[in-house]
């Protein structure tokens, strides 16, 4: 009997807010062990939490980038388990009323599960939480860190529309970076900021019933969850194929091993004993509010990616790179707007600028950690640093375009122009370096060429066509680099046949 995979994931994912969810406490990492705390996040006893106005707005507006409906009334609830990690010994939560509902994730995908390259994972609901502090090992003791405790957490909960490990690490990809370019989280994962439950099950080909749910808990990597689901998923499976009966369970990934391990049983909702939170208010939101939210909206990656390869004419690669890095393509359409040649622009920008600052701040980066500077603190060239205006670079398109320069001395005019800041023109008249269309001069050199490489010569004229890059590169070194190549070639075909 042939088998398939059903997947679903829950996403945990850190609010960007300069506070805690219910007090006044830095939402920061890297700090010293229990130092951003106070008696509202370690759950001591009569206080009383104050919802943070901007996690209830990224929330909402998590739900506008999911294409979520945004219900008009939400609730807090009390999530009840007790672990050293959770200092109230329960966790303040949105249950059966969240803030947001119903929505989907469209992403590029060509693998199973997908329709005209894309795959679409709906979304069941993204709901807010509160994360838990953050548990340390050691040899014969454990330690606690409450710094984390209390920081706004969104919980996006998928339905089981994945087929199979690779749909989930591209959709978890496509996910953070919607998250990301809109704002709402910084999505650093070597922070904790983004962690993944993993919901598995397996059923034979063609049937519609579930198997039994099993959960692979805290996933802290993408390339972590794909491997575990693809030894998950053939774990199951050969249960299953030899009578073997699976059950309810959390496991763990083991990285190092590359196997799941299970951890317990796994429990269902009237184990924590849910219910409403007393000391908070529903959520009502208002018209006026919603639309300030709203307006918040930036456009989607995929759809970005879509517009340049549509309206720019890019190829899948290049718009890739602008839909990946949005400055980049803010930077490439702001000049695309004013060209004839958008994919001129593109490739010098791709191609040249992000080498040279890829360049630049290596160079400044190792400056810098020679003085002890530490990494976090390092300053680096951005696009606004750069010495010359974009359209400077507009300006170098437009003499290549027009044959004032070729090629290969538009290169000199952008690295001297990296450097200085210098307009290419300027550049171009200082180091003598526009291009020589003048026919008389370049039949000149194709003349000397000529005389001085018979071989060549020879072996065109007996039909070896390729020899004609060879006199093509004498002229070009005759004239300095300066002669006009589609001329040179032009002219030396014309003198050799004749």
């Amino acid at each position: 009997m042939e088998y398939e995979a059903v997947i679903g994931l829950e996403t945990h994912v850190q609010l960007k807010t300069k506070s805690k969810m219910w007090c006044g406490c830095a939402n920061q990492y890297g700090s010293e062990p229990n130092t951003n705390v106070c008696p509202v996040c370690l759950g001591m006893p009569g206080v009383l939490p104050v919802p943070n106005e901007e996690a209830l707005r990224k929330t909402v507006l998590t739900g506008y980038l999911l294409n979520c409906e945004i219900p008009r009334y939400a609730k807090f609830d009390r999530k009840n388990y007790f672990y050293p990690d959770a200092s109230k010994n329960y966790q303040l939560t949105q249950y059966d009323k969240p803030s947001t509902a119903n929505g989907f994730v469209e992403f590029e995908f060509a693998g199973k599960g997908s329709a005209n390259g894309m795959g679409k994972v709906r979304i069941t609901r993204a709901h807010l939480e509160e994360d838990v502090g953050k548990l340390t090992h050691f040899d014969r003791t454990s330690g606690v860190d409450f710094n984390r405790a209390g920081v706004p957490l969104l919980e996006i909960v998928s339905e089981p529309d994945i087929t199979g490990a690779d749909m989930a690490y591209a959709y978890l990809n496509a996910l953070t970076e919607i998250l990301h370019q809109g704002g709402v989280s910084d999505c650093d994962m070597e922070k904790g900021m983004v962690r993944c439950d993993v919901n598995i099950s397996v059923r034979p080909v063609g049937t519609k019933e579930l198997g039994a749910k099993i959960e692979i808990k805290n996933m802290n990597s993408f390339s972590g969850v794909r491997r575990a689901a693809e030894y998950e998923i053939a774990r199951q499976i050969e249960v299953v194929s030899k009578g073997g009966k699976l059950i309810q369970s959390t496991r763990r990934w083991d990285d190092v091993a590359g196997i799941t391990e299970e951890m317990r049983t796994k429990e269902n909702a009237h184990d924590y004993r849910y219910f409403p939170e007393p000391d908070m208010m529903p959520l009502a939101p208002t018209d006026a509010w919603l639309a300030e939210v709203k307006a918040l909206v930036i456009e989607l990656p995929i759809a970005r990616k879509q517009r340049f390869m549509r309206d720019y004419q890019l190829p899948a690669g290049d718009a890739e790179v602008f839909k990946s890095n949005v400055e980049l393509g803010n930077y490439f359409e702001g000049l695309a707007k004013q060209s004839k040649n958008p994919k001129a622009i593109a490739n010098w920008i791709i191609n040249n600028l992000l080498a040279k600052l890829s360049e630049a701040n290596k160079s400044e980066a190792d400056e810098q950690a020679a003085l002890g500077i530490e990494p976090a603190n390092l300053k680096l060239t951005t696009l606004a640093d750069l010495k010359f205006p974009p359209s400077a670079l507009l300006e170098l398109v437009n003499l290549v375009e027009a044959k004032t320069i070729s090629s290969s001395a538009a290169q000199q005019v952008f690295t001297e122009m990296f450097a200085t800041g210098k307009a290419p023109a300027v550049i171009v008249q200082e180091k003598g370096l526009a291009q020589v269309s003048d026919t008389g001069a370049i039949e000149k050199f194709c003349d000397e060429a000529i005389a001085a490489n018979p071989a060549p010569v020879a072996d065109y004229k007996a039909g070896k066509i390729v020899a004609l890059n060879s006199l093509k590169g004498q002229v070009m070194k005759l004239s300095k680099g300066k002669a006009n190549p589609a001329l040179v070639g032009e002219i030396l075909e014309r003198k050799l046949r004749g």
